[in-house]
């Protein structure tokens, strides 16, 4: 590319005095281009500034030291360069305009400030990329004040040329002029539908709906040559906000700089600090207007979605879609699905926690653990310091347990694993739904630009090749002096070199090779974070041990007798704040992590880190949780042989309950305790912080804007938002409380409704957040969730497995079964307690481990199926240890199968695709079949017309198609528009390529030859 002094020039305004402040500051100084994206960067260094008008400035030439700006939009195109045509053509031709050129001193020899040179790297950075972008076809707008210290804002305009290009480029759908009625159903669905619609009629957000709900237009991808298909009443309105900010986006993320510097795209540029930020505007003020009518779609959805006020109404998920694009609404609408479906588990989560409630007075077990006449006397639950002690103490532990281990919470399991399945399978038919209404069947995957980090390290690849081939020519002998090479060889070796340099080598790519080092650190510092996360639920567990003993070692019995009670509340609580830690640490290490690995490509970096943040953080959030059902009390040994932590502590045990309380106790302390804690202060409480800081920096530019009593713009609010970091930490939250839901719920049936009172603070929580706390992200289409589906149908699957070996292993439901149908002797569950007691012989403990008032007991009793100390294998598992290990495992199989057959009739019922769907989308393309037929048969009936009249004119000729001088100028003519001429030597006429006529080429007037330069294609 040439420099010119053409290119040096960036247009400005100054102060605008339009009514009502152009337009809310949504549009250019003319007051009617839309502004459709921002690209902001600071200036760093006083700069002596002069300005003055462009009359007497006029015969002044500007030396390559300075940097002309002048006016866009307000002055016509003769006073402009040749590079700003089809900018400045707003102004009418009589009018008067004065233009504003404002001259930055670059630095002189002679005592003015330099300026430093990376600030003057980025300043030729930023003229090469807006030139190009001017050439691309986008209109520029930039303030005439510049400040020697804060935020200057370009702003960036897509007329309709570009709009058409690149929405063709893009294969956006649009409506159509041709609609349908929607099928309604007839007989009994369809009073069952009315009813259904009344009753949801309170729930329904006030939202304007255009159409009425029953009438569909059909959509295709816009194309230029079928303008007459589509319904378009105003340009300026055809594309909405969210497409048009997507529109610019993409030309950005293409444009490239190659004469400054070898990159392509914003996000390069934004990495390299060349600007500082680049948005699309949102829609004006959040604030509601009293009328109805006059409100944008900001504002409506401030009011009817963002509110707390409004937690018992459906999401305008059409809407939050329109405004946000694809992948946000259907993170939202999944967010929506999620929640609705808790709702039935939650009443049958409470249904169950009811029954135990019921049946507490009624439990034979719990009676016999409280009756005070049985009298067990168990053994110490540490050495020395504690005495032996009654199993009637524990009447409290075990009436509770039996709220949530009772018969009911097997048949709980079960529904739960079918309800994620449900969940899972409604969710498909929803997406589905959504992408038709939404027009996104059939779209392809758009080609994605390398990252920033990517193309930098494969830049520097080619610098060290480069230099490693210079190196090798220089260590080379020189030939020519040894005289083996003749100067025939000579030349032909040249005319090789050249041929090879004409063919275009193998495109520069990372190799695993370039990548290992990053793997090999990856690895190795995922096994350090579970090492991490291991020692920190170890240290908990020594915590616990160590403060039961020196609890149990206090002369104050109310301590003793509440041990447990407090070991288990503050250890939990520990282990919550150690996770909510640990969690802020793994989410950076992944992010860490995944940029080592150099993945090539926006969507491989977020596949990358979202497995990796998921495995960290899963593994962070339920260790404590899996320890407590699966190991806890496992391997803690017998009376007389108990296993020891550091020869001194001993292995702690579970409650005379079970351990299904305590992992209760564990499930609901971390489960509330994390959605509050990062509900309060992660997401409402730190990002109201970073808002105050903000602020407080932007003080001094705030004052100096009042004192000027300027209102400040949209772009100016919108920037001192916090920028929008992707969508990654709201679904982990999510499906980290899935797992919470679905994984332990055997344990702790009122898990689904906390999660539904958490989601529907969440729901309003993000929303407001998306609304009025986040700067307005870029539209991005997708048809699903990605990869967070596949993880939630893997956790589903877990689900099964985890839930049956807690019934069968840490619960009592199958000790009890195995007794009451092999070992009762009256078929009930009398007995039962003495029947898990085994027997111990106290002057069997070792010195030092005995109680030091012992009395006169002989025999104490603790939770185990060992053989008695009479017995000839005394303290040996019994034959009823093996009945009930063996009664687990075969539960824990047929279990599994049971729930699996169940989860793939259910998936093999629900169809993925309503039927619905399946009709409406065979009517739209016979109707669309029927319009491209429509239209060809008018475009042949023209073309036969216009023939029928060139016969007319030449009554004597037999030829159908038009002479060689007479071509029909088409936009996709492959020829040029003068008169053709015929090859020397050959009379006949060269055969141009068919291509398919356009309706519009005979519909419209034929374009001048010097097409505006708005609507030239970008060269990348």
């Amino acid at each position: 590319m040439q420099t010119s002094t053409s290119e040096d020039k960036i247009p400005v305004v100054g102060p605008t005095s339009s009514p009502q402040s152009n337009r809310e500051g949504l549009y250019f100084s003319d007051g009617r281009r839309k502004v459709d994206y921002v690209l902001v960067f600071h200036q760093r260094r006083h700069n002596s500034i002069r300005q003055s008008f462009s009359r007497s400035r006029a015969s002044i030439s500007v030396s390559h030291d300075r940097l002309s700006i002048v006016s866009n939009g307000n002055f016509r195109q003769s006073v402009g360069s040749h590079s700003m045509a089809g900018l400045g053509g707003d102004a009418p031709e009589g009018e008067a305009v004065n233009i504003d050129e404002v001259f930055m001193e670059l630095g002189f020899a002679g005592g003015n400030e330099l300026m430093e040179p990376a600030e003057h790297e980025m300043r030729l950075i930023r003229q090469e990329f807006e030139a190009n972008l001017l050439e691309a076809g986008l209109e520029i707008e930039r303030d005439r004040e510049f400040k020697a210290h804060g935020p200057s804002f370009t702003r960036l305009h897509a007329p309709w040329p570009v709009l058409c290009r690149e929405a063709e480029f893009l294969k956006i759908k649009v409506p159509t002029k041709t609609s349908y009625e929607l099928k309604e159903e007839s007989g009994f669905g369809s009073s069952m539908s009315n009813v259904w619609r009344k009753l949801n009629q309170p729930f329904q957000p006030k939202v304007p709906n255009p159409d009425n709900g029953r009438t569909k237009f059909l959509s295709h991808c816009f194309s230029r040559d079928k303008l007459n298909l589509y319904n378009i009443t105003s340009k300026d309105t055809f594309f909405d906000n969210a497409t048009r900010g997507r529109v610019v986006y993409e030309i950005l993320r293409r444009t490239v700089c190659v004469r400054t510097c070898q990159t392509i795209g914003i996000s390069t540029l934004i990495a390299k600090c060349v600007y500082d930020a680049a948005f699309p505007l949102h829609d004006g003020d959040y604030m509601a207007v009293e009328h109805m009518e006059e409100r944008n779609d900001r504002q409506v959805l401030h009011e009817e979605w963002a509110r707390y006020s409004a937690f018992y109404k459906y999401q305008p998920i059409d809407l939050v879609r329109k405004y946000f694009g694809e992948k946000i609404g259907l993170y939202f609408a999944w967010l929506g699905v999620y929640t609705q479906l808790l709702i039935p588990a939650s009443i049958v989560g409470i249904i169950v926690f009811g029954y135990g409630v019921a049946t507490v007075d009624t439990n034979i077990p719990s009676l016999e653990m409280c009756d005070e006449r049985l009298n067990f006397t168990m053994c110490p639950l540490c050495d020395g310091a504690c005495d032996f002690w009654q199993l009637s103490t524990a009447c409290g532990t075990a009436r509770a347990s039996h709220l949530f281990d009772n018969p009911a919470t097997v048949f709980f399991a079960i529904f739960m694993s079918l309800w994620a399945v449900l969940f899972l399978e409604h969710w498909k038919r929803r997406q589905i739904s959504l992408s038709f209404s939404w027009d996104l069947t059939g779209i392809e995957e758009e080609e994605e630009h390398p990252r920033p980090k990517y193309e930098t390290i494969l830049l520097q690849k080619r610098q060290r090749k480069q230099k490693n081939k210079k190196q090798k020519k220089k260590s080379e002998p020189d030939k020519q002096e040894e005289g083996t090479v003749t100067g025939k060889d000579r030349w032909r070796q040249k005319l090789l070199s050249t041929m090879a340099a004409g063919i275009p080598t193998a495109i520069d790519k990372l190799t695993w090779k370039d990548r290992l080092p990053g793997y090999l650190i990856n690895v190795s510092s995922i096994l350090f974070m579970f090492g991490l996360t291991f020692s920190a639920v170890f240290g908990v567990i020594v915590y616990r041990i160590a403060v039961s003993a020196l609890m149990a070692m206090s002369p104050d019995p109310e301590t003793k007798s509440n041990v447990r009670v407090t070991v288990t509340a503050t250890a939990v609580i520990i282990n919550l704040v150690v996770i909510l830690i640990l969690d802020e640490i793994y989410g950076a290490v992944a992010v860490w992590l995944t940029e080592l690995e150099i993945p090539k490509t926006e969507t491989n970096f977020e596949e990358r880190l979202i497995l990796k943040a998921f495995l960290l953080k899963f593994m962070n959030a339920y260790a404590p949780i899996f320890y407590v059902a699966f190991f806890k009390g496992r391997f803690a040994g017998r009376p007389g042989n108990y296993v020891y932590v550091f020869n001194d502590y001993r292995m702690e045990e579970c409650a005379p309950g079970g351990c299904l309380i305590e992992l209760c106790i564990q499930l609901s302390i971390i489960m509330l305790g994390k959605q509050l804690i990062q509900n309060n202060i992660f997401e409402i409480g730190i990002p109201k912080l970073k808002k105050l800081v903000r602020a407080l920096k932007n003080k001094g530019l705030a004052e100096e804007e009042r004192e000027e009593e300027r209102p400040p713009q949209q772009w100016n609010l919108d920037h001192a938002l916090a920028p929008f970091e992707g969508l990654t930490p709201e679904y982990m939250e999510m499906i980290i409380q899935f797992g919470f839901v679905s994984l332990f719920v055997a344990s702790f049936p009122l898990a689904p409704l906390f999660a539904l009172l958490n989601n529907v603070i969440e729901i309003r929580l993000d929303a407001k957040k998306f609304i009025t706390e986040l700067r307005r992200p870029v539209a991005i289409r997708a048809k699903d969730i990605g990869i967070w589906y596949n993880i939630l149908s893997g956790m589903g699957k877990f689900s099964v497995i985890i839930n049956a070996f807690v019934i069968s292993f840490t619960s009592d439901f199958i000790p009890r079964l195995v007794y009451q149908y092999m070992f009762s002797q009256s078929g009930t569950m009398h007995g039962f307690i003495d029947h898990t007691l085994s027997y111990f012989n106290v002057s069997s403990l070792k010195p030092g481990t005995a109680p030091h008032n012992s009395g006169d007991i002989t025999v104490c009793r603790y939770k185990d199926y060992r053989e008695p100390p009479w017995s000839p294998d005394a303290y040996q598992f019994s034959k009823h240890y093996w009945c009930v290990l063996a009664a687990r495992l075969a539960f824990v199989i047929l279990f599994q199968n049971l729930v699996m057959f169940l989860s793939l009739v259910v998936a093999w019922v629900i169809p993925d695709v309503p039927k619905t769907i399946v009709e409406q989308l065979k009517r739209e393309k016979k109707l669309l079949v029927d319009v491209f037929l429509r239209e060809e048969k008018e475009k042949f009936q023209l073309i036969q017309s216009l023939f029928a009249k060139d016969n007319t004119l030449q009554p004597g000729s037999n030829v159908l198609a038009p002479g060689p001088g007479l071509s029909i100028p088409g936009r996709y003519s492959t020829l040029p528009p003068g008169p053709t001429q015929t090859p020397a030597g050959d009379g006949a006429v060269p055969r141009a390529r068919c291509r398919a006529a356009s309706f519009s080429q005979f519909s419209r007037t034929i374009p001048p030859l010097n097409e505006n330069e708005n609507s030239k294609h970008t060269a990348v």
